[in-house]
């Protein structure tokens, strides 16, 4: 699933970090200064090509995304932890005990049945997780939590 405007929202937020004019962008992408400026103002009637050729001047097609690697839990936080690796380097992800009980079929509050139900749902989880990280939606110190309302 694509989050156009998360999309379109950090191809312009690249655009500008790496002072790029949209003149400029369009000359590397080889592709019109409109164009580019339909494709940050979110409209969505763009060949695919072109936005892949706005992409990848930006460097964004080489994106890797996000690993999971571990997970554990932490009592404090009453929730489940796991790091995620990105091209920023790691990302510290937890899922609430809420949000494992509510929805991803937790038997119970002990440490190890939220962990159970954590590893039977983890490729959703991890799906939400990227989906927040992709959107930008971060805590406060810049780690990822999903809660009931996430899901």
């Amino acid at each position: 699933r694509l989050n156009w405007p998360a999309l379109v929202k950090e191809a312009r937020r690249r655009r500008k970090a790496q002072k790029l004019t949209q003149e400029r962008l369009g000359a590397i992408a080889e592709v019109s200064t409109p164009t580019v400026s339909r494709f940050e103002n979110g409209e969505k009637n763009i060949q695919l090509a072109t936005v892949l050729a706005i992409l990848e001047a930006l460097g964004m097609l080489e994106w890797p995304g996000i690993e999971f690697p571990d997970k554990q839990y932490d009592f404090d936080r009453d929730a489940v932890l796991f790091p995620a690796r990105t091209a920023e380097g790691e990302v510290r992800c937890a899922i609430s005990r809420e949000a494992l009980m509510d929805h991803f079929e937790a038997r119970g509050a002990s440490k190890r049945a939220l962990i159970a139900a954590f590893r039977a749902h983890r490729p959703e989880i991890e799906d939400l997780a990227e989906r927040k990280f992709a959107a930008r939606k971060l805590e406060p110190d810049g780690s990822i939590l999903i809660t009931s309302t996430d899901v």
